[in-house]
């Protein structure tokens, strides 16, 4: 029983593309479309998901190398974050826990939509993963005297609670982003994400957009997002290639040299997001009409939750300044803390968890705020990842602890260390 579990848990609810084509496909078959039109609404739908994580990937190889030059360069050691190693990790010790609060998770998040006013479904299975292992190992670490099957049920429930109230209190500003495209932001990223928002709002001014930056004639290539973005991203390369000097460099490039590489890979991640725009766009065309069925007969009123590049076609420059912004300023907390602050543990920027935290941030910063939201949200997210991710690793545990890995975006690490108190503190009373 438990491998027929780990199986749906891994294979289908743990991928994606999966996970939203049968939701897709559910949604179709309630509206009675010919067999045709289910088939191609729900192949459609998991295409699109597949082209956005093709693009991702892409990006993803493009910005790993950063973070190992600039580590190299500096010698900076300390707490990297990655949620595929952190999870691994987890996996090894919990491995049937993390899987079945993961169901937990999902049943809870479906209950909370068909019977609330908050109708927001996470599709994001990948992320229903990390926060499973991480509320496994906060209850099995501060308290220690649950028993497994309350661990399950508990990390399950609080865990679909915050997700939940993340896509809630976001809600607004997708639909402003989106107008009214009728999906949720499911991701890590949503508290930095309403942040950014939030500052927005309060300090910044939407009519000046970082989507309408007047550039001079001969830069008119970059009002193209793809040109835009690949443009940026070579330039942002030969600045890293530079501070991590020759020998760094030689070691990631070899001989085609750092110059070419940052060219390259510059035009790469151009590529990466223009896989990333056409597979969102495939993908929302198809998900929402579809979704509608399942809305209208199992969860009335549902409405996806979708991974964080869903927003970047809406805004790709602020999503780019987002990052370009957010990460040196990680970069600098990471000095920060190695030096002057002296803290016993160094978190490390990570070029990768940036791009796809500080990116949302810069759009949501935009869409209320314009330049100075996206600022603003970059700013905030860089602290968040920074500070708040610190106050999480004394909760995690030993094995994660010593593992070097960590969780790293902002909704883990301030959700993930209210909930670790909360557990050691009840842990200590019973």
């Amino acid at each position: 029983m438990m491998e027929v579990i780990n199986y749906i848990a891994t294979y289908i609810l743990g991928v994606p593309a999966i996970l939203i084509g049968i939701v897709a496909c559910i949604g179709l078959i309630v509206q009675k479309k010919a067999f045709h039109e289910i088939m191609a609404g729900t192949f459609k739908t998991i295409i699109g998901f597949m082209m956005i994580s093709a693009g991702t990937t892409v990006l993803a190889n493009v910005l790993t190398p950063v973070t190992d030059m600039l580590q190299s360069a500096f010698g900076i050691q300390g707490v990297i974050g990655n949620d595929e190693g952190t999870v691994a990790v987890v996996l090894l010790q919990y491995g049937n826990e993390v899987i079945l609060t993961m169901l937990a998770m999902f049943v809870f998040n479906l209950l909370i939509a068909r019977f609330t006013k908050f109708k927001q479904v996470y599709l994001s299975g990948h992320v229903l993963l990390f926060a499973a292992g991480m509320s496994v190992v906060l209850l099995e670490t501060n308290w220690p005297s649950l028993a497994d099957w309350a661990v399950i049920l508990i990390g399950g429930f609080v865990s679909a609670c915050c997700i939940v109230f993340g896509m809630s209190i976001t809600q607004k500003y997708m639909d402003k982003i989106t107008d009214h495209a009728g999906v949720a932001l499911g991701h890590a990223s949503c508290l930095s994400s309403f942040i950014a928002g939030w500052l927005g709002e309060k300090f910044g001014d939407p009519t000046h957009s970082a989507e309408n930056i007047k550039f001079p004639k001969w830069m008119s290539f970059f009002r193209d997002s793809t040109l835009s973005t690949a443009g940026t991203m070579v330039i942002f390369l030969l600045v890293i290639t530079l501070i991590a000097g020759g020998n760094v460099v030689s070691a990631v490039a070899g001989e085609e040299g750092g110059i070419m590489w940052s060219i390259t890979n510059g035009l790469e991640f151009g590529v990466g997001v223009t896989i990333v725009l056409s597979g969102v766009r495939m993908l929302i065309s198809e998900l929402v009409p579809a979704f509608k069925g399942f809305t209208e007969k199992i969860i009335p009123n549902a409405i996806p939750g979708l991974d964080c590049p869903i927003v970047m076609p809406y805004a790709p420059n602020s999503w780019l300044l987002g990052f370009v912004i957010s990460f040196p300023i990680g970069l600098l907390f990471t000095f920060l803390m190695a030096g002057p602050l002296h803290m016993s543990t160094v978190v490390v920027a990570c070029s990768v968890p940036y791009f796809f935290t500080g990116g949302p941030a810069g759009v949501f910063g935009n869409a209320t705020g314009g330049i100075r939201g996206v600022v603003l949200g970059a700013i905030a997210t860089a602290v968040l990842m920074s500070f708040g991710v610190a106050m999480l690793i004394p909760l995690t545990g030993e094995a994660v602890i010593n593992s070097g890995f960590i969780w790293p975006t902002p909704d883990f690490a301030i959700f993930g260390t209210l909930f670790g108190l909360i557990a050691k503190f009840l842990g200590g009373l019973f």
